[in-house]
């Protein structure tokens, strides 16, 4: 023990008494057995015991401890108080009222008031606005309007179009989607068209491309009761189709091609023969773009001239039923089959080259968010609702109902959905199939840019060609314009 603990020892239990005071403890009597002959009256005592200070110790102890036992549970009773007070603020925090622009294209408000009815009401205090856009400067108008902080949070763009917007197109944050869950989602075409390092740039609401469209009554009157499984078979089918007048005036067309004028998708489909042909965007110079832009031009020269300058535009001619084959994107079905709901169509897709792989050029549109809003999460957020399975049907459900079919899903695990559907199922078979290329020379995708500029260049080839130039010269001069193209936008 140390001095302050010895000098707090209590008085002595045991107290001495004087000898000779009256008050003397006197001794116990003695029993019998004990007690001495000659004083019967002799006792012996024990000291008396005072009362002991323990138990008052111990009681002060319990005390103490009960004391700092409701203190503690007072204490957490607070505290869980005001976590409770502190978490209801920070909810109420983060339900402060968040406004959504979304600028679309093709799709009327009323095809996405629903989804959006249902997101709204399953987040309080979102508010997401839907602008359907005029397609004409569009693209302009997203880019100016984005650099002033003046432009939407959501928009849609054409697949080819990263180069052209991705200063103003913000990343898909991993925390929304990571690259593992986009790459099991989506098919390989979007994979490679919206990735950019190691971020991908939109999530896609669609899937399409070309595709081979065929009218079937043309072809059964041709003695043809199938579709060409191969190019050879289509150049065969084209031929055996064609119906031309005593002066060699085309009256019925087995293919529309070879012209830029009245060919709708020009550009996209010489793409398409520069990929059958083995050749590429950037060497135009080589022998196989030559090759490509003499294959297409064939359809309209001697000595078969299958298609020609005089017939109508070729979306118009399908309709009415002046031509048996064209090569589009499956939305032109749309405008066919409301020109004349009664032409029997059949869709497959693009034959393959003799001895070479299936091939087709993809165009579809995409939704990306702006890197200017100032909600961007909460915009991803809205796009990836829409592109989970639940939602995407009920929106291929909407377009439907007030058209023809909706847009060709772009789930991988929804394309068992429509793979038999008599007008879209070639689409999302080709997506399947990984033979979708994209390549920035898509006609009316209105960029007033890199798709536009390209697409002008391929039309003054081929017109030039019309003309008497070589093929390859035409495409020389062209390529010289193209490369300036490809140079501006970045793309190698």
């Amino acid at each position: 023990m140390d001095e302050k603990t010895t000098s707090e020892v209590p008085t002595p239990v045991f107290e001495t008494v004087p000898v000779g005071e009256t008050n003397a403890l006197q001794p116990e009597e003695l029993s019998p057995e004990v007690a001495s002959p000659e004083d019967a009256s002799f006792h012996t005592a024990g000291p008396e015991i005072a009362p002991s200070d323990q138990p008052l110790v111990y009681q002060e102890s319990k005390v103490k401890y009960i004391v700092i036992g409701l203190g503690v549970v007072v204490f957490i009773i607070l505290l869980v108080l005001f976590i409770s007070i502190f978490t209801s603020k920070s909810k109420n925090i983060q339900k402060k009222e968040v406004k959504l622009v979304y600028w679309g294209l093709w799709e009327d408000e009323q095809v996405f008031a629903p989804l959006i009815k249902q997101y709204q009401d399953s987040n309080p205090g979102v508010t997401i606005t839907y602008e359907k856009k005029s397609p004409q400067e569009y693209k302009d108008k997203l880019i100016v309007r984005s650099q002033k902080g003046q432009g939407p949070d959501i928009f849609r763009y054409h697949n080819t179009w990263l180069p052209q917007i991705r200063e103003i197109t913000a990343p898909l944050p991993p925390e929304i989607m990571t690259n593992v869950d986009f790459e099991k989602t989506f098919f390989p075409i979007h994979q490679k068209d919206l990735k950019i390092g190691i971020y991908y740039y939109g999530l896609p609401l669609e899937v399409d491309g070309l595709v081979l469209i065929c009218n079937m009554s043309l072809l059964k009157k041709a003695g043809l009761n199938t579709t060409p499984s191969n190019w050879d078979e289509l150049i065969d089918f084209a031929g055996r189709v064609q119906v031309t007048d005593k002066e060699g005036v085309i009256i019925t067309s087995g293919m529309a091609m070879g012209t830029a004028s009245n060919v709708e998708h020009f550009s996209d489909i010489y793409g398409l023969m520069l990929l059958l042909n083995g050749g590429e965007l950037n060497k135009l110079s080589q022998p196989e773009a030559a090759g490509a832009l003499e294959a297409y031009r064939r359809f309209a020269e001697q000595p078969n001239e299958i298609w020609s300058e005089a017939m109508p535009n070729s979306i118009a001619a399908f309709a009415q039923e002046k031509v048996a084959m064209i090569i589009a994107p499956s939305y032109d079905l749309l405008a066919i089959k409301a020109m004349n709901p009664d032409v029997k169509i059949k869709v497959v897709p693009i034959p393959k080259p003799p001895g070479g792989q299936q091939v087709s050029i993809a165009s579809y549109w995409v939704e990306g968010v702006s890197k200017m809003s100032k909600n961007q999460i909460e915009a991803w957020k809205f796009l990836k609702y829409l592109t989970k399975k639940e939602q995407m049907t009920k929106l291929y459900e909407q377009e439907s109902s007030t058209r023809l079919f909706g847009e060709p899903y772009a789930r991988v695990d929804l394309a068992p959905l429509v793979v038999q559907n008599e007008y879209i199922g070639a689409v999302v078979k080709q997506a399947s199939d990984d033979v979708y290329v994209s390549l920035p020379l898509i006609s009316k995708t209105y960029d007033a840019g890199l798709n536009d500029e390209i697409s002008r260049y391929i039309e003054n080839a081929i017109n030039a060609s019309i003309q008497g130039v070589s093929y390859g010269e035409a495409l020389t001069t062209a390529k010289k314009g193209i490369d300036q193209v490809l140079v501006r936008y970045k793309i190698e």
